[in-house]
């Protein structure tokens, strides 16, 4: 049966445009239940002896939810203990429409056979379609279709039944709704009242989130916050320039401290400063707000307090915080500060974090602090907080009353206990919103299937450079390897060195489920102890990996050079190789060293490295920067995985080799692709800091008397290059890591969507990602149009689209951004580990940056950095003493200056399980009643293991 909608349309040139719409009504659509004979299905769904118990319905039955249900009970519907749910079309589109994450987490419910949701499409079906009524708004028509599709079933199961009883819940929070459902002979409850008559989950109800009719009875009658204005004022507000929109960004160490990062060009107001608790107005880390700027006479300077939210009740009284935030200074230190006016976005997300008891004996609600400490505490009720307590779990926010002290939110799940290694890893994927599920069916589909080899097809359109003596050069344990290089002579007296790189295009293909995951995901994140995949591990550490004697795709560039490493011409083709060695750095390097080793590979291995020389040059006399971050290693036990070594990376002249060569390819694809592609190449940049970032670098320097110039990054290079102190060789390092805090994120862009291509640190005009395809989905789509660019693969749409492509680059600076912070967190959780198992241990080390209160340590040994404050709530304070000009900081007698060599005590302080952190404490210079002893006991290491500090 056919329906038709006709309706006219106007055109952007003023046309007006006939549209006609079909929409086909079938009488072929089964119901998806075991107990119908009529629908002449294969393989039903929904159970024919649903086993859910409810003390509301005793005889069998299935769950038909409403969208609302769907949106905001997800994590309820979720829960395995749910079972037999019908879920409509109507359902559905509605929820894809309204929230595209709900969206997606029920789909992978419904693809779970384990879990019997089946998916109706009511909108096709003849009986349960409908049209919307004249005067009925589309979410009455909705409201109706659903209870049109629930009646149906309940009659559609009545005919079939073999025992009378069987029912259809229609679940909805929507009271017309309900009670519509209810007149027409419907059994409807709310998604409360079906939960907590759940026989046998009690502990479901925690997952319920609240709904608005909830927050009023939790809530007492003080207004603690100013009403926030509807939508249409506050997009009135921002056009006429009342309100400024921007991102709201907490204070990490002041919950009562917020910046707004204004959205759109202009330099004016860039930053607002929110103070206050009723000026931050129920404002989340990483909403879209609205804010109104005060008066110049009410604008303050960002405090320098540090406050933790540690009020255990809704009366704690904010007044006297709020002024201990405010200090004298000089107005060149004020900031334009503002308050919310409103919500525009929520960005909120499913929180890590541990329950706080209260301590009234069997209360029901509970605080649950966050393990980021921008977001705020959470108000949840529960009834298993005696199980939870000391457990990493996972909260959601649900709604911020204006009465509230703080927002409502739902339990979702326990993670495990606390400071368990498999938990603190969780958390920190989750955290740093690292997508670590397994993959899924669909993208494991699209694997090629096994086994593989390479066909005919395939060398027709490639260079065979199997019989070339090619190898890989990397870190230990490596099976994801993406590049392999030659150098060979040419007979004419040049030389020939190719980079190759594992094909991975030829395996993801535009736009299936593997390339969607691969783009979701962005990057691999390698963490301690477990490297979380950007692609599936068949082609992560198999078929696209560059191992040893076996034959693989790549992509090559290839260069004529002669002996001064000048490039004479560059060749792009897509190849097969056979690689003849995967080396580590120290196996490439003792082959460079060893003279009596001369086979074709060693030969390879010395002229890419005398080549290596050259470029590396020829790159610091252009000005690129050679800077440097203590970079450290994990020994792990093999049986506990726990570290018991902790030292810093020691980088070979094979480290540089192989860099040199991935920098030119990368340089020379970039400018293939922008010849070819002006408007969508995918390249990255490194902008210039701007000035005022170098002063810290530029202070510390003054206190050597050392000059250090930063017009230019050739300057800044020569700078740091000169600036050496005799008797302290440490010294150039500890700079190089100064100037490594003063550098921008260097990102990706679309050629098309941007004018400044140049990357700083690299002093190269143009740059991209080519050489890492198994670990980024920058390169691959790289490799995608350097390969429509030489005509070894055609080019799809999204590829050409520069808005496309740039929404992409934003996706893949957030997920390189998010790994770097995951890797760090890692870093730290495994250097707390070493710390807990090795006691207090003495070492030596220098200042970095000197505080009014503290100064902060570089422990060179273990890359490793540390607060020493001279503030103790236990002891009298010290006197202190701060100038700012060259950063001195005065204890007592005894002054402190950046790069002062001191000895600390280095231990685990554990006593918040949430937030443990390493601890130092000041041994020498001995300052009385400021230094701690030495711990000479608890050094386990011998002194002939230790490396010298001053290397």
């Amino acid at each position: 049966m056919l329906k038709s909608k006709t309706f006219v349309k106007k055109t952007r040139s003023g046309g007006v445009m006939k549209i006609v719409r079909e929409h086909y009504l079938r009488d072929d659509i089964w119901c998806g239940s075991e107990v119908c004979d009529s629908c002449k299905q294969d393989s039903p769904v929904l159970q024919q002896d649903p086993c859910i118990e409810s003390n509301l319905c005793k005889c069998p039955h299935y769950i038909l939810p409403d969208t609302n249900v769907v949106l905001h009970q997800i994590d309820v519907l979720e829960d395995p203990a749910i079972t037999n749910v019908i879920m409509l079309q109507t359902v559905l589109q509605e929820a894809r429409h309204r929230s595209a994450p709900v969206y997606k987490r029920i789909k992978d419910v419904i693809h779970n056979v384990e879990r019997h949701f089946y998916t109706f499409t009511n909108e096709h079906h003849r009986e349960t379609y409908i049209e919307q009524a004249q005067g009925e708004s589309a979410n009455d028509r909705n409201d109706r279709a659903i209870r049109v599709a629930a009646k149906w079933y309940s009659e559609h199961l009545k005919k079939d039944q073999k025992e009378e009883g069987f029912q259809i819940i229609l679940l909805t929070n929507d009271k017309k709704n309900k009670e519509k459902a209810e007149e027409a002979g419907l059994v409807a409850y709310t998604c409360e009242e079906y939960i907590q008559s759940l026989v046998a989950n009690p502990e479901l109800v925690d997952r319920l989130a609240s709904t608005p009719d909830d927050v009023n009875e939790i809530e007492s009658g003080k207004i603690i916050f100013q009403e926030h204005l509807p939508l249409s004022k506050l997009q009135q507000g921002i056009k006429s320039g009342t309100y400024l929109q921007g991102t709201f960004r907490s204070n990490r160490d002041n919950y009562l401290e917020a910046t707004v990062w204004v959205h759109g060009d202009t330099e004016e107001n860039k930053e607002v400063l929110i103070q206050g608790l009723k000026n931050l107005n129920r404002a989340v880390h990483e909403d879209v707000v609205a804010v109104q700027l005060l008066p110049k006479d009410q604008w303050v300077a960002p405090s320098s307090v540090v406050l933790q939210d540690e009020g255990t009740t809704e009366d704690d009284d904010e007044e006297e915080k709020e002024n201990s935030l405010k200090s004298v200074v000089h107005e060149s230190m004020l900031k334009p500060t503002g308050k919310v006016v409103g919500i525009i976005k929520r960005n909120w997300r499913p929180y890590c974090g541990m329950l706080s008891k209260s301590q009234i004996k069997e209360a029901r609600k509970h605080l649950f602090t966050p393990a980021d400490r921008r977001i705020p505490r959470i108000r949840i009720e529960t009834r298993q907080a005696s199980t939870l307590e000391g457990q990493r779990i996972i909260v959601a926010i649900d709604g911020w009353p204006k009465n509230s002290r703080y927002p409502n939110g739902h339990f979702v799940r326990n993670l495990g206990i606390a400071g368990d290694k498999e938990t603190e890893t969780e958390v920190l994927l989750l955290e740093h919103d690292v997508p670590h599920q397994p993959f899924s069916q669909a993208v494991l589909s699209f694997l090629p299937k096994m086994p593989w080899s390479i066909t005919e097809e395939d060398f027709k359109s490639r260079t065979d450079l199997r019989h070339i003596g090619v190898c890989s050069v990397d870190p230990p344990g490596c099976t994801d390897i993406d590049d392999a290089l030659h150098c060979r002579d040419l007979e004419n007296g040049n030389l020939e060195v190719g980079v190759h790189i594992a094909d991975v295009s030829h395996f993801i293909r535009p736009g299936n489920a593997l390339d969607q995951e691969a783009a979701s995901r962005g990057t691999t994140v390698y963490l301690c102890e477990k490297r979380i995949d950007m692609v599936p591990e068949l082609l992560s550490s198999n078929l696209c990996s560059l191992r040893s004697n076996v034959e693989r795709l790549a992509f090559s560039c290839i260069w004529e050079m002669n002996h001064n490493a000048e490039i004479i011409n560059t060749k792009f083709t897509k190849s097969v190789i056979n690689s003849k060695a995967s080396l580590t750095y120290a196996e490439a390097q003792m082959r460079i060293d060893d003279t009596s080793m001369n086979d074709e590979i060693t030969r390879s291995l010395r002229g890419l490295n005398r080549l290596a020389k050259i470029l590396k040059k020829k790159r610091i006399e252009m000005g690129a920067l050679t800077l440097s971050s203590p970079e450290v290693r994990f020994h792990i036990d093999s049986e506990t995985h726990d570290p018991i070594d902790l030292q810093t990376k020691e980088l070979k002249e094979t480290n540089s080799m192989v860099e040199e060569f991935m920098l030119l390819a990368n340089i020379s694809v970039a400018k293939k692709i922008y010849e070819e592609f002006a408007e969508c190449a995918l390249l990255r940049k490194h902008p210039a800091p701007p000035p005022s970032n170098y002063d810290m670098l530029v202070k510390a320097a003054k206190s050597k008397d050392l000059d250090i110039r930063t017009d230019s990054a050739k300057a800044l290079a020569d700078s740091l290059d000169a600036a050496q102190v005799e008797g302290f060789p440490y010294f150039n390092t500890l700079l190089r890591i100064l100037a490594t805090r003063c550098m921008m994120q260097a990102v990706y862009f679309c050629s098309g969507m941007d004018t400044d291509f140049h990357h700083y640190g690299l002093a190269s005009p143009i740059y991209t990602h080519f050489t890492s395809p198994i670990r980024r989905y920058s390169d691959i789509i790289v490799h995608r149009l350097l390969a429509v660019s030489i005509g070894a693969d055609i080019t799809y749409p999204d590829l050409m689209d520069k808005h496309k492509q740039a929404a992409l680059c934003n996706n893949l600076n957030y997920r390189h951004k998010m790994s770097q912070y995951a890797q760090r967190s890692s870093v730290a959780f495994h250097t707390q580990l070493f710390f807990k198992s090795k006691g207090i241990i003495n070492e030596e080390g220098f200042i970095l940056f000197v505080k009014k209160n503290a100064i902060v340590v570089l422990i060179p040994k273990f890359g490793l950095e540390g607060t020493v404050f001279f503030e103790n709530k236990d002891k009298p304070n010290p006197r202190l003493s701060f100038k700012e000009e060259i950063p001195t900081l005065t204890v007592e007698d005894t002054v402190f200056r950046v790069f002062d060599k001191v000895k600390v005590t280095i231990s685990l302080d554990a006593s918040n399980v949430q937030h443990q952190k390493i601890r130092m404490s000041l041994v020498e210079p001995v300052i009385p009643g400021v230094s701690v002893s030495p711990q000479s006991n608890c050094n386990s290491e011998p002194d002939a293991k230790k490396t010298k500090l001053e290397s």
